[in-house]
């Protein structure tokens, strides 16, 4: 007799229990891991284009909005009891006491962008399905290999009802401040010109 299904479940995980293991030091210090859904996601590598458009983003963003906003690169935010995802870019409420106390929470994100190269899928598919049910209003996915914004509004519980792709010649500004136009070209990596 052939077995179709699986005799198991996966366990998923709590927020608690996450800071616990890295509490006990169950990671490797290098390891760069994240709480997704109750699952202890392994992120890869960044690859140099990834690090450019994250380094190059995040200073737009803080050359634009100066003192209205903090802008945190690879940092947790707490969505719920079982996701602490690190964005490559959150754009958050300012704290008075810069979030010594708590992970920012939804409610205090402007905006999140990630920065793909090797995990366009990933970062369309779950991480935009985890954000949405958050409430997360404002979510960007910076695709450096095809030169593209993903910009995701609207969120619902089953994921965001508005995906617009934007050209690497397009600008866009934050849900949030509207007055402020981020030209595409300045978050992605140059082209190299031989």
């Amino acid at each position: 007799m052939l077995i179709t299904e699986a005799p198991f479940t996966l366990r998923k995980w709590t927020v608690e229990e996450y800071h616990k293991l890295g509490e006990i030091g169950f990671f490797n210090p290098e390891e760069r891991v994240e709480l997704i859904a109750g699952n202890i996601i392994q992120m890869s590598a960044k690859g140099t284009a990834h690090t450019s458009a994250t380094r190059r983003t995040a200073s737009v963003l803080r050359n634009l909005l100066g003192d209205r906003a903090a802008v945190y690169t690879q940092d947790p935010i707490a969505l719920d009891d079982n996701s602490e995802p690190e964005p490559d870019i959150t754009l958050v409420i300012i704290d008075p006491l810069d979030y010594a106390t708590h992970h920012p929470t939804p409610s205090e994100v402007y905006l999140i962008i990630e920065v793909a190269d090797s995990s366009l899928t990933y970062d369309r598919q779950v991480k935009a399905k985890i954000y949405a049910r958050s409430g997360i209003a404002d979510y960007w996915v910076l695709n450096v290999n095809d030169r593209q914004l993903h910009v995701f509004r609207e969120p619902a519980e089953n994921g965001y009802q508005s995906e617009l792709i934007l050209g690497e010649n397009g600008s866009i500004s934050p849900l949030h401040f509207p007055a402020v136009n981020i030209a595409i070209p300045e978050m992605l990596p140059p082209i190299r010109s031989n």
